[in-house]
């Protein structure tokens, strides 16, 4: 299809919301919160996307809870799995990671089911969570005398999925993997159970230093360990668009990574980071923000420009 078909697509999505960004603020409050969005289609098999970026601090968890918020209000099954063991994503969601409560530390260095752990996010249909906590900050170190440690996650994940199917009677169309901000264990446990990986960019500097080291890391998890892992988006967070450090990070990045860019960027948001803080996504906290908004054409970007084709598939970093 044709990439005028997809900019179509996406300029009807938006024109359902409204001509301006009052209105588009305010259509997509109600929209939310009635549960009226367009359902979008469905992937054709599983997705199992990684979030990842070893630089901390440039909206992994943030974009992870609320690009699977925002799946899910469109009628998409997603599956987010807490990797980082500080839990926030699953603080995002809801989700109880304290005590005594199964979490993703007993999948990946216990050896549990994975169907063991994970819980419905109680405030989605179709959004579920495997929680991590504390826990797992030690499971780097008890990893290094297992046997395939690099791929105890994706055989977890493998059998979740029969029995996801078996259980709902719907196979999950998408898996968001949550990252730590680090290169470590559980990050390559990660990129081996993934298909794609999804970097978040944020709009400073810094922040693409980081890049090349990714890219270089996700060259040898494909040398050695999954050869079908590629990037299939770059989502620039924190955009700022009163400076122009923000405008030439993100012609950098669009320059170099092209059509993998996805087109809306998120944009730094008071209203983003304070909906943590009252253990919700940003489009429960406030679903007429601008930071709302965004996630919100980014989830559908993601869906339907990998649904039409759109993106050159042949392309890897």
């Amino acid at each position: 299809m044709t990439e005028d078909h997809v900019s179509r697509e996406t300029a009807d999505y938006g024109d359902n919301l409204g001509d301006t960004p009052l209105a588009a603020a305010a259509a997509s409050a109600v929209n939310l919160t009635s549960g009226r969005l367009p359902a979008l289609p469905r992937p054709t098999e599983t997705r199992v996307i990684v979030v990842a970026n070893q630089k901390g601090g440039v909206g992994k968890t943030t974009s992870t809870v609320n690009l699977a918020a925002a799946l899910a209000l469109q009628q998409i099954e997603v599956l987010v799995i807490d990797l980082d063991p500080q839990g926030n994503a699953s603080t995002a969601l809801r989700v109880d990671h304290h005590g005594d409560i199964p979490d993703i530390d007993d999948v990946i260095v216990g050896g549990d089911p994975l169907s063991d752990v994970v819980v419905a996010a109680p405030d989605f249909t179709g959004l579920w969570c495997a929680p991590a906590s504390i826990d797992l900050a030690g499971a780097e170190i008890s990893l290094v005398p297992m046997v395939a440690r690099e791929s105890r996650l994706a055989k977890a994940l493998q059998q979740y999925l029969v029995e996801h199917e078996q259980r709902h009677g719907r196979r999950l169309d998408v898996v968001l993997i949550d990252c730590p901000p680090s290169l470590g264990l559980l990050t390559v446990n990660a990129f081996v159970a993934g298909q794609e990986v999804l970097i978040p960019v944020q709009c400073e500097y810094y922040a693409l230093e980081g890049l090349g080291q990714l890219l270089s890391n996700l060259d040898l998890i494909r040398a050695h360990l999954n050869p079908t892992l590629h990037v299939s988006h770059l989502l620039l967070t924190m955009l700022d668009a009163r400076t122009r450090l923000s405008a030439e990070v993100v012609a950098q990045v669009r320059e170099h990574f092209g059509d993998l860019v996805l087109p809306t960027a998120i944009p730094r948001s008071v209203r983003v980071s304070e909906a943590p803080s009252y253990q919700q996504t940003v489009l429960t906290y406030d679903p007429g923000s601008p930071g709302a908004l965004a996630y919100l054409n980014a989830s559908r970007e993601m869906i339907l420009w990998k649904h039409y084709g759109s993106y050159p598939q042949d392309k890897t970093y």
